[in-house]
């Protein structure tokens, strides 16, 4: 006879159980898989779509080989973007891009919304040379709370000559949870900056899945392997 002071012995968890952990570690599997393919196989049907109407069609592979092949948009278009860009880095290039800003300067709504563009491309596009330099660990809002944050640059110019600090400002990017494309600029002394030997990509992992993705998961108090 049990009485409420015994303990229930363990339960093996029945088949509706297992079939719905097998259920859901099949998701997590599948999702990324799947959505990633899905996610470029979009991507490539919207580049087909938007470049091969604008090329000849006697130039349509289309007409060789009697099938639509996908990414063949992608193609000319990369091939056209090189051209561009090793265009745009002559004398002539950028004469040209300086006439054609000055003239869309003249343009008062165009004028704002390809200067709004080409910030955003300058940001999304940067050269390596300016994105973040190293991950760190920093006191914020208030000593005793730490937090993530990723290091772009010395503060230089007018920031760095009015702070109140005798060693160097470092700029910090502290990002938010879960979206780390927004977050807050802090200037902080060299010294109150730790920084972290685990990569730019992991932090960003540890910051966008709330702590849960450590670098080393099997341990988080120890090093990445």
């Amino acid at each position: 006879m049990n009485t409420p002071f015994d303990e229930e012995p363990h339960r093996r968890p029945g088949l509706l159980s297992r079939l719905r952990a097998s259920f859901l570690t099949g998701i997590v599997v599948i999702a990324p898989v799947w959505l990633t393919i899905w996610l470029i196989w979009s991507v490539v049907g919207w580049i087909d779509s938007a470049v091969l109407p604008l090329v000849p069609q006697r130039f349509q592979p289309e007409q060789y080989v009697g099938i639509n092949l996908r990414g063949v948009g992608v193609i000319i278009f990369l091939i056209f973007t090189v051209l561009v860009g090793w265009i745009a880095k002559g004398i002539l290039g950028r004469s040209l891009i300086h006439f054609g800003e000055s003239v869309v300067d003249r343009m008062p709504v165009v004028r704002s919304v390809y200067s709004g563009i080409k910030q955003i491309s300058e940001t999304v596009f940067a050269q390596t040379e300016r994105s973040f330099e190293k991950a760190c660990l920093i006191q914020y809002p208030r000593r005793g709370i730490w937090a993530i944050g990723f290091v772009s640059t010395t503060a230089k110019g007018e920031v760095a000559e009015r702070a109140e600090t005798g060693g160097e400002l470092l700029s910090v990017f502290v990002p938010t949870t879960p979206n780390p494309t927004s977050g807050f600029l802090l200037f902080f002394p060299q010294e109150d900056v730790i920084m972290l030997d685990m990569s730019i990509e992991d932090a960003a992992k540890l910051v966008i899945s709330a702590g849960l993705v450590y670098p080393n998961d099997k341990d988080p108090s120890q090093p990445p392997e």
